[in-house]
């Protein structure tokens, strides 16, 4: 496939704003929490020109080409409220868009008021809406009147105007061109490159692309639409949103669907959706513990399923007695403990997949041969041939662990009672000081798993009855034989060159020891 040179300058030139931003506030706000700033101006910008563009599209169809949404007055906008709200889902004021607020900035003296009215508005323009949900609480993280913006009102207004200019000034493109995507790219960069700096508590939470796109392909091998995606743990919902990139726009017929914990990261996940133009009504993230109170009974069963849960977390297990009866759970006839909740995420998953669909999930190691419940849990799940396929991955591919992951891959209407394992450990190539899986790599890894055949030293397509042979240890190193990459020594020829050694070592001593008779009979001789 051919690189767009014109779009990944364009990229660069963003990625290099975001820096510029980024340099400018350091010393105010740190990275983590800066984030979030970046994050709701982009937005806040992302969604001022997609209603303004939208607006005006349809002015000029209508023959009113002059017509600029921006430059109308409040009172006039005002009266096309009751008419675009459920269609966009929200409204914005002339006044309060990102463009005249902007302009205004620098001789605002009290901007922080101004910008917390301006989004204070926003979110209850929603409100009786369908979007209502999804723009709630959207702008929490931006707090105008944090210590970490300066000490003085003076001193945050600064920053604030240095942050809007900023924004403002990012080459990213017409929001109605949704081939640039440069929205949605500049917050997948943004992410990633505080995910790398932040360790665990950037990492936790983002999947890196090339993980997120392996993810999305083998879950959509030989298939052109999706009826629903789903992510138990969806984090920023990076893992989400690369099934719309990896099949193409519109391939995602009833939408995205998503639960997440940690409600800055909720946040983080609706602002994502916003920025990749999906409609309010194409998805619903919910902020919620997803093991004990899931959010999407109504929406369930669903065709494609990725996620990367977090690792051994703690869960309440059978602290509650009544996860034990959970349909999601009362199949396998126990509970995964209480200090490592990874196959419970498994069983959810496994629960709300849909009898055509692929679940791709990210996995902790130690669950492939762990002993007690875990392996409760594995044989329920290899004794009703569930589970497709298991690839190890290469070590420090995500940020905040160097530990090799695997991915387990699960099925319900598989044509074989066979398990694939791959080993996929030599598949990267090394970026500072992190592994990444380039598109050969990946593609390596999904023909391998599309192929299903054995592969020497790669992949072996293992029979159910060895799987159970083996106490139902699913690790791939048990299944797939590691090439020896130690250096073969030729016994024969080493026995011989040895031989010769000794020979030439017994002529030397025969020498020397002529030499040394030599020279005692000179001495005698004297």
């Amino acid at each position: 496939m051919a690189i767009d040179t014109k779009k990944e300058k364009e990229r660069e030139e963003v990625h290099r704003a975001i820096w510029a931003i980024a340099d400018e506030l350091r010393g105010a706000v740190d990275g983590w929490d800066f984030k979030n700033y970046v994050l709701v101006t982009m937005f806040y910008r992302y969604i001022s020109e997609n209603l303004t563009a939208w607006i005006n599209k349809d002015e000029w169809a209508s023959g009113n080409t002059d017509f600029d949404y921006a430059e109308l007055s409040d009172e006039e906008a005002e009266q096309a409220r009751a008419d675009i709200v459920p269609s966009k889902g929200f409204y914005i004021l002339p006044s309060e868009l990102f463009c005249n607020v902007h302009k205004r900035a620098a001789n605002d003296e009290n901007l922080n008021e101004t910008l917390e009215r301006v989004f204070r508005n926003i979110e209850e323009s929603s409100k009786g809406s369908e979007a209502e949900d999804d723009f709630a609480g959207l702008f929490d993280d931006f707090d105008v009147n944090s210590n970490k913006l300066g000490g003085t009102v003076a001193k945050r207004n600064e920053r604030l105007v240095k942050l809007l200019d900023g924004i403002a000034n990012m080459n990213l493109g017409s929001v109605m061109d949704h081939d640039i995507d440069a929205f949605g790219d500049a917050y997948e960069y943004l992410m990633t490159m505080y995910a790398s700096n932040a360790g665990k508590s950037g990492g936790e939470f983002f999947t890196p692309a090339d993980v997120s796109e392996l993810l999305t392909r083998l879950g959509t091998v030989g298939k052109t639409t999706i009826n629903k995606v789903y992510d138990p743990a969806c984090g920023s919902g990076s893992l989400l949103l690369k099934a719309e990139k990896v099949l193409g726009k519109d391939a995602i017929i009833s939408g995205f669907f998503g639960q997440e914990i940690n409600i800055t990261t909720y946040n983080l996940c609706r602002i994502n959706m916003h920025l990749h133009d999906i409609g309010y009504d194409k998805f619903d993230i919910a902020c919620e513990d997803t093991l004990t109170n899931p959010q999407h009974w109504d929406d369930e069963p669903f065709e494609l399923i990725v996620s990367n849960p977090p690792y051994s977390i703690k869960w309440a297990g059978d602290e509650n007695p009544l996860l034990i009866n959970d349909p999601r759970f009362a199949p396998a006839g126990v509970l995964a403990p209480k200090s490592k909740a990874d196959l419970a995420f498994i069983m959810h998953s496994l629960s709300w997949l849909a009898p055509n669909g692929t679940a791709a999930i990210v996995c902790f190691p130690g669950i492939m041969y762990r002993g007690g419940a875990e392996q409760k849990i594995r044989k329920y799940l290899i004794d009703n041939n569930y589970i497709d396929c298991i690839i190890q991955l290469p070590s420090n591919l995500f940020f905040g662990t160097s530990i090799a992951t695997c991915i387990m891959v699960m099925k319900k209407g598989k044509s074989d009672n066979k398990i694939l394992f791959i080993d996929a450990t030599n598949e990267c190539i090394k970026v500072t000081n992190n592994n990444k899986l380039t598109p050969e790599n990946i593609e390596n890894i999904v023909n391998a798993f599309t192929k299903r055949e054995d592969i020497e030293y790669m992949c072996r397509l293992v029979p159910y009855d060895e799987v159970k042979e083996e106490n139902y240890n699913l690790s791939v190193s048990t299944y797939v034989e590691q090439k020896d990459t130690r250096e073969k020594v030729d016994i024969v020829k080493l026995n011989a060159e040895i031989k010769e050694i000794v020979a030439r070592e017994q002529v030397l001593r025969e020498e020397i020891d002529k030499i040394i008779a030599d020279i005692e009979g000179d001495e005698t001789d004297e």
